[in-house]
């Protein structure tokens, strides 16, 4: 037994948090005490325009344009899923105090702290702060409001719709002529009520990766459907995503072999 347990959901609250929320939760019965939305300066910037050669140098600009995108992670977790939140910043050499007061002052007009995270440095020295914050939240914090994003009595577009406009920020979302059969049949096979698994970019709140920041306006186009029955949800493919990413450009195995007399090669 452990006094806390802490689950990684990578890939932000439109991502890993939202599937985790609606869908373990959801099946498991479970709700969870506080939430950590982990950021950077950098990626910020990022978001605010920069390229990778510029991000080491102060620019309080890109990052007043970039730091929408971490404010809707913040909302949706404070106002979709209505948990306890903290933010949880990454700090590196190249950010200044500057931009680190200007996301602290962001994140605060939304009621929510952010605590700095030296860990890559300092190792478990850097993250006592944050710890402190977390076990603050999980016991001073309510987390009783928590809800999802969208009913299991509602359709499979419904559901889609919901996670789009509430979660992504857009206004709704579109199903192919494939799709919208797709739909039909898994509603007629008896899987309609299952929560739904949305494979989009991690680079977007939308399904064009080229949508930086906090984009709006936008339909999500989802193109195929296919139910994961043991699991127990709905896959729902948008943009050109793979459902298994992760494998470099040449994956490792291209480079294992067995010699003649049985010696294992390219391991490491």
């Amino acid at each position: 037994w452990a006094d806390y347990t802490v689950t990684e959901a990578g890939f932000g609250a439109d991502l890993g948090a939202e599937k985790f929320l609606d869908i373990k939760c959801r099946a498991a019965g479970i709700k969870p005490n506080a939430v950590v939305v982990v950021a950077t300066v950098r990626a910020l910037k990022m978001h605010g325009g920069l390229k990778k050669d510029q991000l080491g140098e102060e620019n309080i600009e890109a990052l007043g344009n970039g730091i929408p995108n971490l404010l809707r992670h913040v909302s949706n977790i404070k106002n979709v899923y209505n948990l306890p939140c903290v933010v949880a910043v990454n700090r590196f050499p190249t950010d200044t105090d500057n931009e680190i007061d200007f996301i602290i002052a962001k994140c605060k007009e939304l009621g929510v702290n952010t605590v700095l995270s030296t860990v890559w440095a300092d190792g478990g020295k850097g993250g006592v702060e944050l710890a402190k914050e977390v076990v603050r939240l999980c016991n001073e914090e309510d987390n009783s409001g928590f809800t999802y994003s969208y009913e299991d009595a509602t359709t499979i577009e419904e559901k889609l719709n919901a996670i789009v406009t509430k979660v992504y920020g857009g206004i709704g979302v579109e199903l192919t002529a494939n799709a919208k059969k797709q739909a039909e049949s898994l509603v007629a096979d008896g899987f309609g009520n299952l929560p739904v698994c949305v494979a989009k970019t991690q680079y977007s709140f939308s399904d064009d990766p080229a949508k930086l920041g906090a984009p709006e306006g936008f339909k999500v186009t989802v193109r195929n459907l296919k139910v994961s029955a043991g699991a127990g949800f709905i896959v729902a493919l948008t943009g050109d995503i793979m459902t298994m990413p992760g494998l470099p450009k040449s994956p490792a195995a291209e480079r294992i072999d067995v010699t003649e007399d049985g010696k294992i090669t390219g391991l490491f």
